[in-house]
């Protein structure tokens, strides 16, 4: 079993997402289109049971890291975020499934799980890319990897089939390896 990573600065905590602290993620969980750019479901407590069991048995098989955030500016439980499709023979990984709560968007926090997750996979991991999917139509989570120093290498057309039949397009974007130390002393800088 792989060890779970300590992610943790002075804004924010990343633990290990299971079944025994979820529910901390119920309320923010039924937000109305917290995840409408998504092909899960979240929206309801079995909802989002099966979703935490999907991701524990990917960290089972060594293919995700899934974690819960905790904004410590706040005392409060603020989303979730993984690492996943992890390819270690290659090492590549995706940075993604992020959901924060309406409350602690546009705080900064977001900037911070980033952060601690590049870091993490770039330094420890010592892995060659992350990369990002994201739909193509959601403008917002775009702009907010670009201005993290992700590259946009392409367009998966209509390759995700979503909850209400649309079949959309995906960005991909990643960071590679010998980037990261650049952006770490340029879009990270201060943190």
């Amino acid at each position: 079993m792989m060890n779970v990573p300590h992610l943790e600065n002075n804004y924010v905590k990343l633990t290990l997402l299971d079944l025994s602290n979820y529910k901390h993620l119920s309320v923010i969980a039924s937000e109305k289109d917290l995840i409408y750019y998504s092909p899960s479901d979240i929206s309801t407590p079995e909802k989002l049971k099966e979703y935490v069991q999907i991701a524990v048995d990917g960290y089972y098989h060594q293919t995700t890291i899934p974690f819960v955030i905790y904004d410590k500016t706040k005392s409060a439980y603020a989303g979730s975020t993984r690492f996943g499709l992890i390819n270690w023979q290659n090492k590549v990984l995706h940075i993604g499934w992020t959901w924060i709560g309406s409350e602690f968007q546009g705080s900064g926090i977001n900037k911070h799980v980033k952060f601690l997750m590049l870091q993490y996979a770039f330094e420890t991991l010592e892995f060659e890319k992350v990369e990002f999917r994201i739909d193509e139509r959601n403008v917002r989570s775009r702009k907010a990897v670009e201005k993290i120093g992700a590259t946009l290498e392409g367009i998966l057309r209509k390759d995700t089939q979503m909850l209400d039949g649309f079949r959309r397009s995906t960005c991909c974007y990643g960071i590679l390896k010998e980037e990261w130390p650049e952006i770490k002393k340029t879009i990270f800088d201060g943190l």
